[in-house]
C-alpha cells in the first residue's frame, strides 16, 4: 500500500513538471512521460530492477510515439 502510495504521488509529480515545461517539444515530452511511466509499473511490477528497466523501455516507446503522431 505503501509503495503505491509513493508511485502515485511521484506520477502526479511527474505529470505536473511536465505541464510547466511549454518550451518542451513533443518528443522530448514523449520520452520523458514513457520512462515516468515506464517506470512506476516497473517498479510495481518487478521492484527496483523493473523501474530501471520500465523507464528505459518506456522513454523508448514515448519517443517513438512522439515521432510518430
Amino acid at each position: 500500500m505503501k509503495t503505491k502510495f509513493i508511485a502515485a504521488a511521484v506520477t502526479a509529480a511527474a505529470l505536473m513538471g511536465l505541464g510547466g515545461c511549454a518550451t518542451m517539444d513533443r518528443t522530448t515530452v514523449g520520452t520523458v512521460g514513457g520512462a515516468v511511466v515506464g517506470g512506476v509499473v516497473g517498479d510495481a511490477l518487478l521492484g527496483t530492477p523493473g523501474a530501471i528497466l520500465g523507464a528505459a523501455g518506456g522513454a523508448y516507446v514515448g519517443n517513438q510515439a512522439a515521432k510518430r503522431y
